[in-house]
């Protein structure tokens, strides 16, 4: 039986499974799921990544002149959390450093998420702590996939991302899962995505200085979903939809970091866009998913 934990409120029902610390569902009082289910196209609903977000060139990291094998977006969606506790509204979950983590990752750390719901908000808070002697680099992102369309037989076409600021600066994009030299223009108007498949064909897409602090995902008739973050960086958008129709989801991404620029070459922590967290200390990630 997989070890998970349902919790609730009048508003909302989350389920969050131990693998991964992955949130798996997310529905609304009357039982609507806004998650995707994982299907065979993309096997996820809200992977965790960590200690990196994306790719990294040639699947290694480079410390101190020597390479550890590092997979797409880490291995913190492939590894078991420990329950720290589990109550009717929350759940908080952590993973720590050991022989196997440091065989690709040759750090201390101590990596907490705590899922909380607050009325018609799920809030999702990551602690990154750094309990060792060198400062600790690392990268950590959200990946919640919600289903697309959000409402059966509307179009995909009919679906709008509207930012919380105007976003006229040029987005990134990736080449072979790495960031491309040059910046790209963007397909945002004023503060409004229209959403196509057709956007995805390249993969995600990347704002690596949003204005924004939040975004709305909507569609005509259809119950929206915001996502709110702080301390997150940078925001990526994707979905398989660009290249697979059966590709029913839509992700929403705040990051802190991003993956390695093309060529990228150098010591892991000179990387772009890194936390990196003195001993001692930690660094604190939060984003919420509001139903409205």
């Amino acid at each position: 039986m997989m070890d998970q934990h349902i919790f609730c409120n009048t508003y909302l029902a989350a389920t969050v499974k131990a693998d991964g610390a992955e949130l798996c569902s997310l529905r609304d009082a009357t039982g609507q799921e806004f998650l995707w289910h994982a299907g065979p196209v993309w096997p996820w609903h809200a992977p965790v990544l960590f200690p990196v977000v994306g790719q990294v060139n040639r699947d290694e990291i480079l410390h101190r002149g020597r390479r550890y094998r590092m997979g797409r977006h880490g291995f913190a969606r492939n590894r078991r959390f420990a329950w720290l506790n589990r109550t009717a509204e929350s759940c908080r979950l952590v993973l720590h450093d050991d022989s196997q983590t440091r065989a690709s990752y040759p750090f201390a750390f101590r990596f907490e998420i705590t899922y909380a719901l607050q009325e018609d908000k799920l809030e999702v808070t990551y602690t990154i702590v750094n309990p060792g002697r060198e400062a600790l680099p690392a990268s950590a992102g959200a990946h919640p996939a919600f289903i697309w369309p959000l409402l059966e037989g509307v179009p995909k076409q009919a679906h709008l991302l509207e930012f919380s600021q105007a976003e006229p600066e040029p987005v990134r994009r990736l080449v072979d899962g790495l960031i491309m030299g040059e910046a790209q223009p963007t397909a945002v108007e004023g503060s409004t995505l229209r959403l196509d498949p057709a956007l995805f064909v390249a993969d995600a897409i990347i704002w690596d200085q949003p204005a924004s602090r939040s975004i709305r995902y909507t569609a005509p008739s259809a119950p929206s979903i915001e996502v709110t973050w702080d301390g997150f960086q940078q925001l990526g958008v994707w979905s398989k939809a660009g290249i697979d129709p059966s590709a029913d989801f839509l992700c929403i991404e705040p990051w802190y970091g991003t993956a390695d620029p093309a060529g990228w070459e150098g010591e892991f922590e000179d990387k772009p866009n890194l936390m990196l967290i003195p001993p001692g200390e930690r660094r604190v990630l939060t984003y919420r998913i509001r139903i409205c």
